[in-house]
This record gives structure tokens, C-alpha cells and sequence, in this order.
């Protein structure tokens, strides 16, 4: 644990120049008395530290000792530094170890570069999570993560996209983050299907191991069934005739699941693919008066008669408020 602790000083003075002992003792969780012992340990063992007094003191490295990153162009360093994925990391366990990381790499960058890695940050930042990521990971998550470090089968409730519930025997592979969703890639009946974490109801880690295949490759399955993953997903096709001031609402609902087929007077034919007709009813009352049916015609019903049964709910409730 000291040994930890002694490698994070000297991250932590190469990264961030000097120090005070208080501000090294709040970073790594310890007293000032601890931090002053860590100094005297680390200078007994040959590394150029020193601590200065007074106003202006405090604990600083030599400038001429530092570890070095050899062979990295200037582009390269800063795209180490672009994106973070701490919040999806965190979800599986390994955010401090990501932080750590971050500063061990930070403190050994060239000396002509570190002006560079914060040039970069302060002006690109890759989040890749969706606006109402859960802040809370799914609650299976951890025992997915166990059986897929582990090797093991796991017995799931799982509910599928119609809602039903159904019981599964699982050999889980992998586990993959798309846009803050996590997805649980795993074998059954000798076929590779993916799952969406957030569905799964229960997860029950069984004490059977299984071998993985020696040919899977989880990236090349990745985007090899990506697309078709997409297509299960997508399953209801329909056509709206939409205002094309509304044009910017149905980008931002729906990414990737819609192709304007026609454009005329300021209207838009717009082909969709969603998960179920109930999302597609949702987006229709959305648009309101800005948009009409094409096709189908069972779209067209369903809507008539969730409106139909709107007006009779809320109508009447509005011809009789209670007081």
C-alpha cells in the first residue's frame, strides 16, 4: 500500500509541479505527518524531491527528473487524452484505476508536450454518454461481469422487447457499452445473441464453468452483427408527412432510424423503423397537427383510437374538474 502511495507523489509533483504537503495529504487520503515520512522515504531511495518552507513552499522534484513517453508525435499524446469514459468504467469497477492511469500517463508525457494535452482538453471533449444515462448501474450488472471474468454460465429472467418474460440458460462472453447502455453478448443453444443488461430481471450465477470458442473475437462480432442487432431492434416500419419545422425534433428523437424519402412546399416524407408501434404513436401525438400518416393504415387506426380514448379520459374530467 505505501509503495502505491509513494509512486502517486511523485505522479502526482511530475504532473502537477509543486505541492504542499496538505494538498498531497487530501489527494491520497492520509495525514501531513505521512506525507512528510513518504518525502524523507522517497529522497532516502535517491529520487531528486525536496521540500521548501515557507509562503511559497512546499514539495517539488528536481526539473531534469522525470520519466518519458519515447516516440510519441505531439497528435499522438493528445488523442490519449480526448475521451473519457469514467462513468462507464466506473460501472464495472475500474474508475479509480482509469483516474490512476490517467495520471501515471499525464506525468510521463516529454516535457515539450504537456502544454499540449491541455491545449487539447480544453477544446474537445468525446462524452460518450446519452443524456438520461442512469447515474445508478443496472443492478445484474456485476453478477454479469463476474460470470463473463469468470467464465461461467448464469440462469437469467430476461424480458423481451414485447414484454414478455422468459428463462434463459446463458454462457456470457462479453460485455459492451453502446452510447452509456450496456449489452451482455453470450451463447445459447450454440448461437451468439446480445442482450440488453438493463432487461435482464434476475441473474443467477450457477457453478458450471464453460469453454469459450477459440475463434470469437469480440470486436469483429461486434460489428459484424451490429447492424443486424439494429434490425431486430427496429422491427415497425411506417411513413409520416411532416412540417419541416419539425424536422429538427425528429432528428433529435430519433438518430439513425429515419430516411427522408421526399421533400415539396415545405413538408417532408419521412420513412421511420422503430422498436414498436407504441413508439411510433408516441412520436405521431408528439408532432400533433404537424404531421400525417402515410402508411400503414393500422398506424392510423391506433392513433384515431388513442385519441379517441384521450378525449373521453381527459375530456370529461375537463367538463367536470373537481373542486
Amino acid at each position: 500500500m505505501r509503495a502505491d502511495r509513494l509512486l502517486s507523489i511523485v505522479m502526482l509533483l511530475q504532473a502537477r509541479g509543486r505541492l504542499t504537503a496538505a494538498a498531497l495529504a487530501a489527494e491520497l487520503g492520509v495525514s501531513r505527518r505521512t506525507i512528510l515520512r513518504d518525502v524523507e522515504a522517497l529522497s532516502f531511495a535517491g529520487i531528486p524531491i525536496y521540500a521548501q518552507g515557507g509562503h511559497e513552499g512546499g514539495i517539488a522534484l528536481d526539473e531534469g527528473y522525470r520519466t518519458t513517453l519515447t516516440g510519441l508525435k505531439e497528435a499522438e499524446v493528445q488523442s490519449l487524452f480526448l475521451g473519457s469514459n469514467a462513468r462507464l468504467l466506473h460501472d464495472v469497477g475500474l474508475g479509480d484505476a482509469a483516474e490512476g492511469s490517467l495520471l501515471k500517463l499525464l506525468a510521463s508525457v516529454p516535457v515539450q508536450h504537456q502544454p499540449s494535452v491541455d491545449y487539447i482538453r480544453q477544446r474537445i471533449l468525446i462524452d460518450p454518454l446519452w443524456w438520461w444515462h442512469d447515474t445508478q448501474p443496472t443492478a445484474c450488472l456485476a453478477d454479469l461481469q463476474r460470470a463473463v471474468y469468470e467464465d461461467r454460465r448464469v440462469e437469467v429472467v430476461y424480458e423481451t422487447r414485447d414484454g414478455a418474460v422468459a428463462e434463459r440458460t446463458l454462457e456470457p462472453y462479453s460485455l459492451v457499452a453502446k452510447s452509456s447502455l450496456w449489452y451482455l453478448v453470450a451463447r445459447r443453444d450454440d448461437a451468439f445473441r446480445t442482450y440488453r443488461v438493463s432487461r435482464f430481471r434476475q441473474v443467477t450465477l450457477t457453478a458450471a464453468h464453460f469453454t469459450r470458442a477459440a475463434d470469437f473475437d469480440l470486436e469483429r462480432y461486434w460489428h459484424t452483427h451490429g447492424q443486424a442487432f439494429i434490425n431486430t431492434l427496429a422491427e415497425y416500419a411506417f411513413t409520416l408527412r411532416i412540417h419541416d419545422s419539425r424536422l429538427d425534433l425528429v432528428r433529435w428523437l430519433t438518430p439513425g432510424r429515419y430516411e427522408i424519402v421526399d421533400t415539396h412546399a415545405g413538408w417532408s416524407t419521412v420513412a421511420f423503423k422503430l422498436e414498436s408501434i407504441e413508439l411510433a404513436k408516441m412520436l405521431v401525438f408528439g408532432l400533433g397537427a404537424q404531421a400525417e400518416i402515410v402508411a400503414p393504415d393500422s398506424l392510423r387506426e391506433a392513433v384515431v383510437a388513442a385519441a379517441q380514448t384521450l378525449l373521453t379520459t381527459h375530456g370529461a374530467r375537463y367538463d367536470h374538474p373537481t373542486t
